[in-house]
């Protein structure tokens, strides 16, 4: 049986093939947000809109711009990972 190639060798998955997300344009900024069901959160990270731990098993959305700024190579580069609740209100 031949070994598969390096997951870092394969070529990327495309950003918006399949999942639940969607493009959603905020205060002149398209992002694509993505939902993480709470089955599948199995690391904690920091909202950046209310500064609070979104815990593990939360559901939650994770954004990231459609167009990088300048400076960043692409915009998965600064994906973030926030309360649902917290992103709705930004």
């Amino acid at each position: 049986m031949a070994k598969r190639p390096s997951k870092h060798l394969r070529a990327p998955r495309p950003l918006l093939g399949g999942g639940s997300q969607r493009k959603v344009s905020k205060r002149g900024v398209e992002y694509i947000v993505r939902d993480v069901s709470a089955q599948r959160a199995e690391k904690q990270y920091r909202c950046p809109g209310c500064q609070q731990v979104v815990a593990i098993g939360t559901a939650h959305v994770v954004t990231w711009p459609v167009t990088p700024p300048l400076g960043i190579d692409a915009g998965l580069d600064i994906r973030r990972h926030w309360h649902t609740h917290c992103w709705n209100q930004a």
